[in-house]
């Protein structure tokens, strides 16, 4: 049975994790707060942007021809753009971004095009990701860290400029972005999304029907070879803003859990420590009273 001593210092010590944990959970909750509103303000935003884009496409059709980023080819190579955390603490959340990643990979690795198989890189941005896939031997074009609490649009445009001359230098022929979205503090979901080429189902229907119902300065052509590279650096932030709301919101609960857990075991150990002094005191009468007998 441990001593009085021992078990006084294993509750000093989980009492102070859990003031640990909870200053933890202060501060994610006020990152997450920051984080959500951040989300939800892109995007309305974002979706405008893809429904001017599917106007334009309305206006001169859907072809190849009219820019090379909405060039379809035969994939025989593709990059993912992998979105994780630079630090841990955050539950299951890169775990779980991780798993969909591989499933992809996979997926996308038995996939042949003619006799080749298709080649996949991965450009990271977090460390938990980058390391987990170093760990699955899944080869890393690029990596990208330390894009903080608050990431800009700023922070995101070299990773847009570099996939999308990959993209056009026919370095891939898809990308990919995975990433955890947003859904509520208590939920996340990992997704995995086709950025390049720029080509959605709702745009091959807007493509398909006539459109007279705006005009474009100078041209609609124009017009689109500006809206496509911004599109892609817009995908790009709003799946990076998504990661971040869901970083802060899981690390919060996982926070949360954790100091609810450490107080529990604090009261079983303080429970076990009445105990035991309850027994270390009754043995101490009996001691006392059996030597007052034999000396009696």
């Amino acid at each position: 049975m441990p001593s009085l001593k021992d078990i006084r210092g294993r509750i000093g010590s989980v009492r102070n994790i859990a003031q640990i944990t909870r200053a933890m959970e202060m501060v994610a909750a006020s990152r997450m707060k920051r984080a959500q509103d951040s989300i939800l303000a892109a995007r309305p935003y974002a979706d405008e942007l893809e429904d001017a884009l599917r106007r334009v496409v309305g206006a001169i059709g859907l072809t190849e021809e009219v820019d090379p980023l909405l060039a379809r080819r035969p994939i025989r190579r593709a990059g993912i753009i992998v979105i994780t955390t630079d630090r841990g603490l955050a539950g299951s959340l890169n775990a779980n971004a991780t798993r969909t990643v591989l499933r992809w990979v996979a997926a996308r690795a038995s996939r042949t095009d003619g006799d080749a198989p298709v080649e996949i890189e991965a450009i990271t941005v977090g460390r938990k990701g980058r390391d987990a896939l170093r760990r699955a031997g899944i080869p890393i074009a690029a990596h990208f860290v330390q894009l903080g609490d608050r990431p800009s649009f700023a922070d995101v445009t070299p990773i847009a400029r570099l996939v999308t001359g990959d993209f056009l230098e026919e370095k891939y022929d898809e990308i990919d972005i995975a990433y955890s979205t947003f859904v509520s503090t208590l939920a996340q979901k990992p997704e995995i999304d086709t950025i390049l080429p720029v080509v959605r189902p709702e745009m091959r229907e807007e493509s398909e029907r006539t459109n007279d119902e705006y005009l474009f300065e100078p041209s609609p052509e124009a017009v689109l070879r500006r809206l496509l590279p911004h599109y892609v650096a817009i995908g790009i932030y709003r799946a990076v803003l998504e990661n971040n709301a869901s970083e802060q919101s899981a690390r919060m609960i996982a926070m949360r859990n954790s100091t609810d857990n450490a107080n529990e075991l604090i009261d079983d150990l303080t429970l076990v420590y009445n105990k035991t002094r309850q027994a270390t005191i009754t043995r101490e009468m009996i001691e006392i009273a059996s030597g007052a007998e034999a000396l009696g």
